[in-house]
């Protein structure tokens, strides 16, 4: 049987250790039934403990242990919508943040697919509009676009993932890290994409469209 705590101090070290978010951001969820455990406000990913994880009810958003990141609302917003998601998990990585810096890029589809793996792993990545972290208006936002995409990109800030565990959430959003820095390396050249499926917008979930 996995262990949520100890999977999400792995997978936050992972992440940190190779650079893919600074300092104290990002943050990292698993539902557990009708809760969820996630990272708590303040924490590093580079440096979790078992205390550095709250528990947050997903209905009524109340936690036990650690304030929880001032983000959990993003998370809820997406069990929410998700019944199928078993983890979410949101970075500042650099390449795919300054991709959504950007003023000229497609906000139904922001990245080009590059490679099959974006295809597979992310599909179409919108790109939801600013709001402050922990604004309720960017939980709504991200509420209303997660019903179709288990992958955006929030502007000027980065992207969040859902999948159906740690690591299939933790794969993609890696993807979305790399096909931004290959977006950028390309840097307005004219480029060959990998051709879209006529699939659900949603490759790792194999849910059927609303």
């Amino acid at each position: 049987m996995t262990n949520p705590d100890r999977d999400i101090i792995a997978a936050g070290r992972s992440l940190f250790s190779r650079r893919l978010t600074p300092g104290r951001t990002g943050n990292i969820s698993v539902r557990c039934g009708e809760l969820m455990r996630v990272t708590a406000s303040g924490s590093s990913l580079g440096d979790l403990a078992g205390d550095d994880i709250s528990e947050v009810d997903l209905a009524a958003g109340t936690w036990t242990g650690k304030k929880p990141t001032k983000e959990a609302s993003l998370h809820r917003a997406i069990y929410a919508v998700r019944p199928d998601a078993g983890a979410v998990v949101h970075l500042h990585s650099t390449y795919a943040v300054a991709v959504s810096c950007l003023a000229d890029v497609d906000p139904e589809a922001v990245l080009p697919p590059l490679t099959a793996y974006f295809e597979m792993r992310v599909g179409r990545l919108p790109l939801v509009p600013f709001f402050a972290p922990g604004d309720q208006a960017l939980a709504d936002a991200v509420r209303s676009l997660a019903v179709d995409h288990h992958a955006l990109l929030l502007s000027n800030h980065g992207p969040v993932v859902a999948g159906p565990d740690l690591p299939s959430a933790q794969d993609a959003i890696e993807e979305i890290e790399e096909t931004a820095r290959l977006y950028l390396l390309l840097d307005g050249r004219r480029v060959r994409p990998v051709p879209r499926t006529p699939r659900d917008p949603d490759p790792t979930m194999e849910r059927s469209r609303r």
